[in-house]
């Protein structure tokens, strides 16, 4: 076994024996990393991580962590101590360059290779970039990584800043929410007539937007920027594509991520909205896995190909690539969840996106008062769940999409019938 550390530079030169490689120094890799020690493989693991940080992850970063109410150690699903402890060896602040499948290495910066066994490439997503008139201006921000919360959370916290926040998904309302309560000046952009729509439909994301709209954030929807203005190279306001002109000296873009693909591109392996790979999580070559946000699995129960940027996945991919690269018979299965808070909204989500589409929407609890739990129930069976201020029933949802029994929509709908027993 390879003496193991936690170093900026690669700690193994050329000829060294093979041992498991992972690309990628988030969620998913640590979880990787971890997993292969649980199931007693003894050679050597190696994580090369482009970022100068040991694995985190990324929930807390527009969350608790953004806001001031968690610390660092709230990022990490390892201690530092846990990867020499465990015989890991972390390159931080190294990227890799290049795949050779056939040579079975990867290339880091400045030319050293790491000769692989097998090869885990969990890349994650980079923010996508829209060219807007003014994009580079200063004070424009994008949100990915640990460097941007935290550049944000040194302009947020003072409060007093107007803030434009670009996009209408779960990590823009999530920042809105952030900046908001930390007293500052929140005017929202975004293509959807309600936001978050496209996730859990317009009668529900009407729910968060009216906490918002309480809390004092503005809504411009549909809408985007039309152009990001500014002074002295600075930003001062954001022009709409509705032509309303907002003063801004901090613009957010949160408008999606779009998947690392390069290298596996590079390499060979087939690419389908991310890396495709089985249900095992592998790849189009034998000895190469993917996991994480940048792998497209295909799920046993949809029957479809499904890329998932949330931490749950993070964790049961990381898992389900370890095994499969031990030569186990692992399957990513599990059913997709998520989870968001805002303000005092706080939002537990199970079941399969894809299938909600056609399905009908019946609700436990109440809207109004926001304590409820929203059903998607698709030709009598539940495909997704989600509860809103109402705790300790994700068990019981997950139970209902995963047994694929037909259910009574008056009975999920009705608070008085306990769900264990629908």
């Amino acid at each position: 076994m390879t003496e193991s550390s936690t170093t900026s530079s690669p700690s193994r030169t050329p000829g060294t024996a093979p041992g498991m490689v992972i690309i990628g120094g988030g969620l998913t890799g640590a979880t990787a990393a971890e997993t292969l020690r649980k199931e007693g493989y003894a050679g050597a693991v190696t994580i090369v991580a482009d970022e100068p940080e040991i694995p985190y992850q990324r929930p807390p970063l527009s969350k608790g962590f953004l806001a001031g109410k968690e610390g660092e150690d709230a990022l990490l699903p390892y201690p530092a101590a846990w990867y020499p402890e465990n015989n890991v060896t972390v390159l931080t602040g190294t990227a890799a360059t290049g795949v050779d499948p056939a040579a079975h290495t990867v290339t880091l910066a400045g030319g050293d290779t790491l000769a692989y066994e097998k090869l885990l490439i969990a890349t994650g997503a980079t923010p996508r970039i829209i060219p807007f008139p003014g994009v580079d201006l200063d004070g424009v921000h994008y949100f990915r990584s640990k460097a941007d919360s935290l550049a944000m959370k040194e302009l947020l916290s003072a409060g007093g800043h107007n803030v434009v926040m670009i996009g209408s998904g779960w990590i823009g309302m999530e920042i809105a929410a952030t900046a908001r309560e930390l007293g500052n000046t929140v005017t929202l952009l975004g293509l959807e007539e309600v936001p978050l729509s496209v996730a859990i439909g317009k009668e529900l994301g009407a729910v968060f937007a009216a906490r918002h709209e309480e809390a004092g954030v503005k809504f411009v929807l549909p809408s985007s920027a039309a152009e990001i203005q500014g002074t002295d190279g600075k930003v001062t306001s954001v022009l709409t594509t509705t032509g309303e002109t907002i003063p801004a000296d901090l613009v957010v873009v949160a408008i999606g991520v779009v998947p690392n693909i390069g290298l596996a591109k590079d390499a060979g392996l087939v690419i389908n909205n991310g890396i495709e790979v089985t249900g095992g999580l592998q790849t189009s070559d034998p000895d190469i896995f993917a996991a994480g946000d940048v792998a497209n699995s295909l799920h046993p129960v949809t029957g479809q190909f499904a890329r998932s940027e949330h931490w749950a996945n993070a964790i049961a991919s990381g898992k389900v690539a370890a095994k499969s690269m031990l030569g186990q018979d692992a399957e990513l299965n599990d059913i997709p969840y998520f989870y968001t808070d805002q303000f005092d909204l706080g939002m537990e989500y199970s079941g399969f996106g894809a299938l909600t589409k056609d399905a009908e929407l019946v609700i436990r609890g109440s809207l109004e008062k926001r304590e409820f739990i929203a059903f998607w129930v698709l030709e009598g069976k539940v495909v997704a769940g989600m509860n809103v201020n109402v705790w300790d029933v994700q068990d019981a949802i997950k139970d209902l999409i995963g047994s694929g029994r037909t259910v009574e929509a008056a009975k999920l709908a009705d608070p008085q019938t306990p769900l264990e027993t629908i």
